[in-house]
């Protein structure tokens, strides 16, 4: 519980907190759940894709779908092709994975600061809204999503740790000692607020400012640190699913995908988050697929070769294919008589 003279603080900060149990207050609560649920997922293939083979010869509506395209006609009505369009002044070829969600320009450059992605944007206004703010996944090493200060937010690349991060619970002093370390956070910002107010005579102008959005920056992190607190007293959901194993075979990156895919889905299903990314990156072997003899990023780098270019083609109709299977299972489940489906807007595409 939060003291008498923290929420006084708080109420003159015009943050708002849980107060112990009032009807309005429940009710008013009642009424917010009843809202309607979206969410946004971002996927970025990192070796790319084969553009004559997902993108249409023709514009509008009636175009004939590619290849790729066609491993996905069961959704033709629910997606939209865009083509030719980049971030300016993004280069760097792989280092472009960096500003995929952010734009920040020349990621490859010695001095390249980044700064926030999208799912980090939406999640900073609506994440408290689930247990967590976000998700951010990748195959291996680095992901998509980075904080408001240019910094990159870790990536789970195995299922085994997502669904238990999700759905098991910790032990009883694993929580307490998570509430303890969410309070002392908690107590360094009033700290830091007081300690700022005293400088506040000083300034100038712009500086004041500038300290007022630094006010509403730490007044943010402090709502998303109460509910943080208050999402550790809830039962995480549970499921009819037992705790996945991980493929640890970089090779076989269809049964990877597949059980990440399946992560991402309970957690929409569940709504323990609504923001999602997933880097799928880091396939520098040759996958276990029958007819494929070389690695997946050398296909990649194919200069036309048409026996190259013939075993991408059935790598990617694989990526494709797990992606499918995941639309299919958003589109079978159902919530308040919509689909997930319908009820998640979803980026897929490549930062090359």
């Amino acid at each position: 519980m939060i003291d008498a003279s923290r929420r006084q603080f708080l109420r003159a900060s015009g943050v708002a907190v849980c107060l112990p149990f009032l009807e309005s207050v429940h009710a008013a609560s009642a009424v917010s759940a009843n809202k309607v649920r979206r969410r946004m997922v971002a996927i970025n293939v990192g070796l790319g894709l084969h553009a004559p083979n997902i993108i249409p010869e023709q514009s509008g509506k009636n175009y004939q779908l590619p290849k790729y395209l066609e491993l996905l006609r069961d959704y033709r009505e629910s997606f939209t092709v865009i083509s030719g369009a980049s971030h300016p002044d993004v280069g760097g070829g792989h280092f472009s994975g960096k500003s995929y969600l952010t734009a920040a320009k020349h990621p490859n450059s010695a001095g390249f600061r980044n700064t926030i992605s999208l799912d980090q944007y939406a999640a900073e206004k609506l994440g408290t809204e689930t247990r967590f703010g976000s998700l951010t996944l990748s195959e291996s090493g680095r992901g998509l999503s980075w904080s408001r200060s240019g910094v990159e937010i870790p990536a789970q690349s195995r299922p085994s740790r997502v669904f238990e991060q999700l759905f098991l619970e910790g032990k009883a002093s694993d929580r307490q000692n998570q509430k303890q370390k969410l309070k002392d956070e908690q107590s360094i910002l009033d700290v830091v607020m007081d300690q700022s107010r005293s400088l506040e005579r000083k300034m100038s102008g712009r500086d004041r400012d500038k300290l007022e959005q630094y006010y509403t920056a730490v007044r943010e992190t402090e709502r998303r640190l109460i509910k943080a607190e208050e999402w550790t007293e809830i039962p995480k959901p549970e499921v009819d699913r037992k705790p996945p194993r991980d493929q640890n075979d970089a090779t076989e990156i269809v049964e990877r995908m597949d059980l990440m895919y399946d992560m991402m889905h309970l957690a929409i299903e569940t709504d323990s988050t609504r923001f999602l990314t997933y880097f799928i990156n880091g396939f520098n072997s040759v996958p276990q697929i029958p007819g494929i003899t070389i690695d997946y990023h050398n296909l990649s780098h194919h200069g036309k070769d048409p026996d190259k270019i013939a075993q991408l083609t059935v790598v990617e109709s694989r990526v494709i294919e797990s992606l499918s299977r995941f639309l299919k299972k958003l589109s079978d489940s159902q919530e308040e008589g919509d689909s997930l489906l319908e009820r998640t807007m979803m980026l897929f595409g490549s930062n090359l």
